[in-house]
């Protein structure tokens, strides 16, 4: 099963731990991982403008089984790609650090939403 994770982007790259260890969770559970995020800032991607990288975005979404957004941290990227996703029928799970509040919007598209302590709580989840 192919992964798309949709996390907040950062420039520099400063949750970039945080997408590390997420990706090892779901490989660790045998899924098959893709995220924009982590490509676009380690500098696999050759997407220059914000028109190019939403097509290569909508392109991996598409390729994919499921969506997990990562929410602890809000930003309309997720949201376009969460309603994206569900649009598809491709089915779409948030995380978020537990105290994170969800809009109601999101947590209507979503077929689960997980509210985790630690990242380490996401390892025995089956997405």
């Amino acid at each position: 099963m192919r992964v798309y994770l949709g996390l907040k982007y950062h420039r520099d790259y400063r949750n970039g731990e945080i997408i590390e260890e997420i990706l090892r969770i779901l490989e660790g559970n045998g899924y098959d991982t893709s995220c924009i995020v982590k490509d676009y800032a380690m500098g696999r991607e050759c997407c220059t403008n914000p028109t190019d990288l939403m097509e290569e975005t909508f392109k991996r979404i598409d390729s994919c089984d499921l969506v997990v957004i990562e929410f602890s941290e809000k930003g309309v990227g997720l949201g376009i790609e969460a309603g994206y996703a569900f649009a598809k029928g491709i089915p779409v799970i948030t995380i978020a650090r537990a105290g994170t509040q969800i809009s109601e919007t999101l947590e209507g598209i979503s077929s689960r939403v997980i509210k985790y302590g630690s990242l380490n709580e996401l390892r025995d989840v089956k997405f």
